[in-house]
């Protein structure tokens, strides 16, 4: 017995509409589009080693954890305070180079050209004076270690 609806085929009135072809199967990719054995491979390496990294810091206790945090911020904090310091320990320098210098004819225009030869010499390593120990090793340590970003600043 054969049910109707088998051999019904509702047509609409458009008939050309009627006919919709089948999608066509998407294309694969070729080969060289997707990542070479050696990238999946270096891919894997990182990975790896941002787990075992993450590994690490979970098979801590918590306290401990939390005491490297505390002594980070601590660290941060100090090194906030002391970017406040040199900040208004050079404001104050400035001012009184720049009041020493109308007092004898130099212009502020000559003042600030000193200043960057001097700053210049700093970062080049050509002066590595503490100025009579009011500058700390651990504040040259700190320029060395950020000499190519302070050199952009002052070209």
């Amino acid at each position: 017995m054969t049910n109707l609806s088998d051999k019904l085929q509702i047509v609409p009135a458009n008939a050309e509409a009627a006919f919709i072809p089948p999608p066509e199967p998407p294309k694969a990719k070729p080969e060289s589009a997707g990542p070479t054995l050696e990238e999946v491979i270096e891919r894997n390496e990182a990975l790896t080693e941002k787990v075992e990294a993450l590994d690490a810091v979970l098979a801590k206790p918590l306290a401990e954890i939390l005491a490297d945090r505390e002594k980070a911020e601590e660290a941060a904090l100090a090194w906030d305070r002391f970017g406040a310091m040199w900040m208004l320990s050079q404001r104050a320098m400035r001012r009184v180079a720049l009041d020493l210098a109308a007092q004898l004819g130099v212009s502020e225009e000559e003042v600030v050209a000193r200043a960057m030869v001097n700053a210049n010499a700093v970062l080049n390593g050509a002066d590595e004076v503490d100025l009579g120990g009011t500058i700390a090793p651990a504040q040259m340590q700190h320029i060395a270690r950020h000499r190519n970003f302070l050199r952009k600043q002052f070209r």
